[in-house]
């Protein structure tokens, strides 16, 4: 018999809303908070968030707030479920209004811009340490839409504490959605985090009527990528191939609820960046992530060639055709060498 608790969750869109299902699911109340207050009144009255999931009926343990002080009032779990470029904003709020420490679970899948952090990082830096007792790291194979309609998915929860993670495991853990545990949180986080760069690619490739030969190449090559650059950083290479890495990146790269892949479909035929973004209502993780993990090649001095040109793509302005030419044309190499040196990287650092 699970433990029955008051869970906070800071964010309502998709996400968020379906990770509040899941919890509810389990018996726990849930406070979920937004800013706009329309929407707070819906799902408390009509239990319903129609501009996220349309269709789905909410548990009546869903309580909806705009006020974050009543949303916090008494808890000590929060999960942070807004877009990467929301986290430091909110912690700043959340810093102004806790006093007592707080387990933090953050579901985003990005990394940021410039300082290059990631997300457990700008959690570190922006929350003192008597705030915040650990940090789970919530990711995987998961669309919301078939969360919320309670098809069978299975995530990771990853912690440098391991009885953390087993918490998290625990209130989220049911017969529809399965938690496995995990202590790399670099490889999480960055698995996570550019999967949605190369889910615009595969987006885009689909876009311009390549088939499926070369989305399978996409994906196979741009988890090389992935793993090349989070071994350099200090993740274990197995991570990688697991729920947040190959299948987080499979679900990602190939289904239509992917907001990323279809951002990249919509390039691929020609539409403008800004154009697709407007028309997308939602936040696009993969294109503000294609910045920071180019940087990230650079500052690691990794070979990431798929992300480069993504990246000429979208801040460039370079024709997504011409990009995928050359692609192709790049020197030879050998495919056994390449994995091998992900591994050497790895053994490497010990």
């Amino acid at each position: 018999m699970k433990n029955k608790e008051r869970i906070a969750i800071v964010g309502a869109g998709s996400w968020g809303t379906a990770l509040a299902i899941v919890l509810a699911d389990n018996g726990h109340e849930v406070r979920l908070w937004m800013h706009n207050k329309d929407r707070v009144n819906e799902i408390n009255e009509r239990h319903t968030n129609s501009q996220y999931l349309p269709g789905i009926e909410l548990p009546v343990n869903i309580i909806a707030s705009d006020s974050l002080v009543q949303v916090l009032d008494g808890l000590d779990t929060v999960v942070l479920a807004v877009p990467t470029k929301a986290i430091r904003e909110v912690l700043q709020s959340i810093k102004q209004i806790q006093k007592t420490p707080l387990t933090i679970v953050h579901v985003s899948k990005g990394i940021e811009p410039n300082t290059l952090m990631r997300i457990s990082e700008m959690i570190k830096e922006e929350l003192p340490e008597e705030l915040c007792s650990d940090i789970v790291v919530l990711s995987g194979p998961s669309h919301a839409e078939e969360v919320s309609l309670r098809h069978p998915t299975t995530v990771t929860a990853s912690s440098e504490n391991m009885q953390a993670a087993e918490r998290i495991q625990d209130i989220f853990m049911n017969q529809h959605f399965r938690v496995y545990t995990n202590t790399d949180v670099v490889g999480v986080e960055i698995g996570g985090a550019l999967k949605n760069v190369i889910a615009l690619a595969a987006g885009l490739s689909d876009g311009l009527g390549y088939g499926d030969n070369a989305k399978a190449a996409l994906i196979t090559r741009g988890l090389a990528e992935i793993a090349r650059l989070g071994t350099k950083m200090g993740a274990n290479p197995l991570t990688f191939s697991g729920l947040a890495g190959i299948g987080d990146l499979i679900v990602t790269c190939t289904s239509v609820h992917s907001r990323n892949w279809r951002a990249g479909n919509m390039l691929g035929k020609g539409q403008k960046l800004q154009d697709v973004l407007e028309s997308m209502g939602m936040v696009v993780e993969g294109v503000r992530t294609t910045r920071a993990a180019r940087q990230l090649s650079v500052k690691y001095d990794v070979e990431m060639p798929i992300t480069e040109a993504l990246y000429r793509i979208l801040f460039e302005g370079q024709e997504p055709k011409a990009a995928v030419d050359e692609l192709m044309a790049r020197m030879k190499t050998n495919e056994m060498e390449d994995l091998v040196d992900i591994i050497d990287r790895r053994q490497g650092d010990k």
